[in-house]
């Protein structure tokens, strides 16, 4: 009222407002045996705030029976890994195509534009249109500290549109205007190649002197312990400096019979993990508490021939791509990739991939914090190059450059040594390519060599040499490695140096329908 001129009245409200009452706004309980969908006041426009709840906290803040009757309640219409207000927009689009409403603003996190959470904005275009929206805006309010979006959406009788407070001639689902990304398909080439890591579900985690010491000790069983004891890596250790963090990994399917062979990492893991299991609420987790909560399989599968492979943070504010070793076990915050080329890695590490993720990925709190990038989202639905061998090989040599120089900035040859590790190993373990003067039964020394700081003083200047900083800083050598090594891809793609990244996504973007429709031959253009 103050900002449209009235004056503010000093009486309180004593006549009955009815369109706003007090109840569970999706789900209504009276009748627990039925829940059912509550009927919202009569409204010619809805305007409201939803509760920020992401759909990982759902259970532990409303309970399993609440969530379980709302996913039943709502089925297909909103998926089960939505957040919490994504019910509210699809009740919202449910009331204005039955003609019960005419419009409807919502305020959501600006989550709400990308992964499960962007169908029900999928949804509100289909039956109608948004013509309305502000897709990133600092949310301060009695301690919350977010980013938010703001949607207004109708039956798509609204033709003027405006997107952060510009005219446009559409507004996309993902609250974007331009190439509608939301339309690209994942692509059948693609597949089998981007994995998520595994997650493990205890404290199977060792420091170094424990790796040491369990990597040294016998086994009554045919097989070293180092076919269990491996390094490894989490989204900091790639951004930051490594943490030199092992892990107890029994694989994918081991009985607990044979896992007991492996006598100290068993008798750690069942001192350490089986209380942490046995209090889970599932019972493959509680009855398999040896083995990893989700093992990765397919991603353990896809690499087990690879001399290396590829790795990036699920959430970075830069997009960095690196090599890790093939006995490296991968977190669940890192996406790995099945390929061991320097042409490959320098597709993922180009600008026109980056392009690419950055506007299929999901922000997060704030561009500080970073973007999410995805296997399905960001990489299936890349169009990949098909290049010449002249190509590859400049793609690869690009490559190449970049990943020495950055190695040599974060590990310089004047700060650091060589440290080798030795310990028992199998021919065809995990450590295979280590292993020196093998007996008849395969089993020999493993010799693992790993860069450590010459001395505390060097170790005290490169925890400061880490890649988040480099690319904060972004030192002239950086950006013209980067330059050409965009050069060598935009050329094999057919594309001149300074194309904008809007026309870079609209090609990638025809090429990805392109291909999706099965024109193998499509045109790059």
């Amino acid at each position: 009222m103050h900002h449209n001129g009235f004056p503010i009245p000093n009486d309180p409200v004593l006549s009955p407002i009815n369109s706003i009452k007090c109840a569970d706004a999706i789900l209504d309980l009276s009748d627990p045996k039925h829940p059912k969908e509550p009927e919202w006041p009569d409204a010619e426009f809805i305007v409201g705030n939803p509760p920020f709840l992401g759909y990982s906290k759902l259970r532990a803040s409303l309970g399993h029976g609440y969530v379980e009757a709302l996913f039943r309640l709502y089925g297909s219409a909103v998926s089960n890994q939505s957040d919490i207000c994504c019910y509210w927009f699809e009740k919202a689009r449910r009331a204005i195509e039955q003609g019960e409403c005419k419009r409807a603003g919502l305020l959501a996190t600006q989550g709400i534009r990308g992964g499960k959470n962007r169908e029900v904005l999928e949804a509100i275009n289909k039956s109608g249109g948004t013509f309305f929206a502000i897709s990133d805006q600092d949310w301060v309010l009695e301690g919350a500290n977010v980013h938010v979006s703001l949607v207004g959406f109708d039956n798509g009788e609204q033709q003027q549109k405006e997107l952060d407070g510009r005219p446009v001639p559409s507004i996309n689902a993902n609250l974007t205007s331009g190439s509608d990304l939301t339309s690209a398909r994942r692509l059948a080439e693609n597949k089998g190649i981007g994995f998520v890591g595994g997650f493990k579900f205890g404290s199977f985690d060792i420091t170094d002197d424990d790796a040491r010491r369990l990597l040294a000790m016998p086994n009554v069983g045919p097989r070293p312990n180092s076919q269990v004891i491996k390094p490894w890596i989490n989204g900091r250790d790639v951004l930051a400096k490594p943490r030199r963090m092992w892990i107890v990994d029994f694989g994918v399917d081991i009985p607990a019979e044979s896992a007991a062979l492996f006598e100290g990492p068993y008798s750690l893991v069942l001192a350490r993990v089986k209380p942490e299991r046995d209090a889970m609420r599932r019972k493959r987790r509680r009855e398999r508490w040896w083995i990893h909560g989700e093992t990765a399989t397919n991603l353990r599968t896809a690499i087990a021939n690879l001399p290396r492979y590829i790795v990036t943070p699920r959430v970075a504010k830069h997009r960095i791509f690196t090599w890790v070793e093939p006995h490296t076990i991968v977190d669940g915050q890192l996406v790995a990739f099945a390929r061991c080329d320097d042409y490959f890695f320098g597709i993922l590490q180009s600008r026109v991939h980056e392009v690419w993720t950055r506007a299929q990925g999901t922000q997060l709190r704030d561009v500080e914090s970073g973007f999410r990038y995805t296997p399905t989202t960001c990489f299936e639905t890349f169009p990949l190059l098909k290049s010449t061998a002249e190509q590859e090989a400049a793609i690869a040599c690009a490559s190449k450059n970049l990943d020495d120089m950055r190695n040599r900035w974060l590990n310089p040859p004047e700060w650091t040594k060589t440290e080798v590790w030795e310990f028992p190993g199998a021919v065809d373990g995990p450590w295979g390519r280590y292993v020196v003067e093998p007996d008849a039964r395969g089993i020999g020394t493993v010799r693992w060599p790993r860069s450590v700081p010459k001395d505390s003083d060097c170790a005290a200047s490169l925890a400061k040499r880490t890649l988040t900083n480099l690319y904060n800083q972004r030192p002239t050598w950086l950006a013209l490695a980067h330059k050409k090594l965009d050069q060598a891809v935009l050329a094999a793609y057919g594309w001149t140096p300074d194309l904008a990244d809007e026309e870079i996504l609209s090609r990638l973007l025809e090429l990805n329908l392109a291909r999706a429709a099965g024109d193998e031959n499509a045109p790059l253009e």
